[in-house]
């Protein structure tokens, strides 16, 4: 029985150990941005805009038209790319902007979006998930174009993220493991790529 246990654990062990290997890998042959840039010929990053795929778990960084870099990323644990839901760990989808940025934060670095936008706040009124005084709230951040009081209302804000202390084991698995509050995170060293180059107000869009 204690040779059985032994061997399976060690199965175990070996094959987790593998896992991380075969990501580090893979994490090796991604190219830096600066580098990206050079093989574009493009020395400075204009009108900078995000497009998030949620079917193949990608980030794409555009300089105007121009794909600068695709980042591995990952979404809500509970995500599904069919549902748009405004409650629960799910990624909304639409047309967002980044609203704020945050140097220290608990999953490294943060780009806060400006969930939920115009038309999310008008399903959640229609679906009584806000009250109408909500709905006015919502509506006069958009004008602003500041940061909603998502906090407040949905119990969690949504941006860009890092992945924080575990970096080095979520980064190098080789496989998609969705575990964010419906944010999309990055690894520690591609969020601090991004958060150098977008600023309040980037596009960002959320696709499915």
């Amino acid at each position: 029985m204690l040779k059985n246990i032994i061997y399976i654990s060690g199965s175990v062990i070996v094959f987790f150990v593998g896992l991380i290997i075969y990501g580090i890998i893979l994490n090796i042959r991604e190219v830096p941005l600066q580098e990206a840039m050079a093989e574009r010929g493009i020395t400075q990053i204009r009108n900078p805009s995000i497009v998030v795929d949620l079917k193949n778990y990608r980030l794409n960084l555009f300089s105007d038209k121009t794909l600068l870099k695709s980042y591995k990323a990952v979404f809500g644990k509970s995500n599904n790319v069919d549902d748009n839901s405004m409650t629960g760990n799910f990624t909304p989808i639409g047309d967002y902007i980044i609203c704020d940025k945050l140097p220290n934060y608990k999953y490294h670095k943060f780009l806060r979006i400006n969930f939920p936008n115009e038309k999310d706040a008008a399903d959640a009124l229609r679906k009584n998930i806000i009250s109408q005084l909500q709905f006015e709230t919502i509506l006069k951040t958009v004008e602003k174009n500041i940061c909603p009081p998502s906090q407040e209302i949905f119990g969690k804000e949504i941006g860009i993220h890092g992945i924080g202390k575990y970096n080095f084991i979520f980064k190098n698995l080789p496989f998609s493991y969705n575990w964010t509050n419906g944010s999309i995170a990055l690894s520690n060293e591609n969020i601090d790529e991004l958060y150098s180059v977008v600023k309040i107000g980037t596009p960002v869009k959320i696709i499915k």
